[in-house]
């Protein structure tokens, strides 16, 4: 179906274009000198001491997980209202992810005193996915980590220079991951970043992510090493040059895209306030600059099959949407691990998200607000 508003834009234009041309002519596509630019932009950007590029998000939190010592039988405390990565590299360790509820319709991020609640003495670590780009609690995590001797990854793949109280999202934690999929605020097709201050992580992490090499390809050919060794068994999750090339020019627009997201909430904040007894509007009060990854509802006194009926009629007016996110741990893989968390699973068979980019203007959020109250 061709929607009238789509759900999200690709914010491509020559640019892009140009970089992978010129990385093209370059003669070199795989990790090289774009990569470590593009490393070194990203690190500066967050004002973190590592930034090491990825394949994808998936396998920044697989070797994120690796680096601070989860081990197969550890447990570890993650969202259920996540896509289901958060989990899977969890998985892919032999840990065991537990599934910890959100704090409230207001707030879809994971609760810190539930965290608490759910520690044993098999917990190893703590994994927060900041929603849409607002940020966890993590003062409250942060403290409750310290307390248990508890290591905290981040997911941060909706926030890039988002922030908490002046701190950029992905920098609290030991370790953050962040995602430049197709439809993220930065996108490069597929890749993603790892970022720390520790040097330990990402010493690690830089030998993991290319098969437990001590030197690559291209610092060989640079004439800095002619031979290597592997030290452990690692992975191939490196990225690529030409998708490094097309991160650094979008992260030189990111800041104004950003910019822009947040002027788009604030008109759909506007338009929404009519709706305030049908609808939660999930981080209403935040103050912090966020990304605005995306636009989520939650719609109230509902169920799924309401849901679903009022986002077909919105389809049938133009509108694309979307859901945010089905319930890791009700897909068929995770049921085995149960869940004790009843907020997750109605927001899970109620969230609406709305389209949320840039370009959106004053009428077409009106058009889409009004859409969704003619809808429900």
């Amino acid at each position: 179906m061709s929607y009238k508003i789509p759900l999200f834009d690709l914010n491509f234009d020559e640019r892009e274009e140009k970089a992978i041309v010129e990385t093209i002519r370059s003669n070199w596509i795989s990790i090289g000198p774009r990569c470590e630019e593009m490393e070194r932009i990203f690190a500066e950007m967050l004002g973190v001491k590592y930034a090491i590029g990825m394949s994808n998000c998936t396998t920044a939190l697989h070797l994120a997980y690796l680096a601070v010592g989860i081990e197969e039988g550890d447990e570890v405390i993650c969202p259920s209202l996540s896509f289901v990565a958060t989990a899977n590299a969890i998985r892919y360790i032999g840990a065991k992810p537990v599934f910890c509820d959100i704090e409230n319709y207001d707030d879809l991020n994971i609760s810190a005193a539930r965290i608490e609640a759910a520690i044993t003495p098999k917990t190893k670590a703590i994994v927060v996915m900041h929603f849409a780009g607002f940020p966890c609690d993590m003062d409250a995590i942060m403290a409750i980590a310290a307390k248990h001797n508890l290591r905290v990854v981040e997911d941060a793949c909706h926030g890039p220079l988002s922030e908490y109280k002046g701190k950029k999202l992905g920098t609290i934690g030991e370790v953050g991951c962040f995602s430049f999929f197709s439809n993220k605020n930065i996108s490069t097709g597929e890749g993603g970043m790892i970022v720390t201050n520790d040097e330990q992580v990402a010493r690690r992490v830089k030998s993991l992510r290319s098969h437990g090499m001590t030197t690559m390809s291209y610092q060989r050919a640079k004439g800095h090493a002619t031979s290597y060794d592997v030290v452990e068994v690692g992975y191939n999750y490196r990225m690529d040059d030409m998708r490094a090339a097309i991160a650094i020019v979008q992260f030189g627009k990111l800041q104004e895209d950003l910019n822009k997201r947040v002027k788009v909430r604030e008109l759909y904040l506007t338009e929404l306030k009519s709706l305030e007894d049908k609808i939660y509007v999930p981080f209403a009060g935040n103050t912090e600059f966020v990304s605005n990854y995306i636009f989520p509802i939650v719609l109230k006194n509902s169920d799924v099959e309401n849901r679903d009926n009022v986002r077909e009629r919105i389809h049938a007016k133009g509108v694309q949407t979307s859901v945010h996110y089905p319930a890791i741990h009700r897909f068929s893989a995770y049921k085995p691990f149960g869940a004790n968390v009843p907020m997750t699973e109605y927001v899970t068979d109620n969230e609406i998200t709305l389209p949320m980019y840039a370009s959106l203007s004053g009428e077409d959020i009106k058009f889409i607000v009004d859409s969704l109250k003619d809808s429900i």
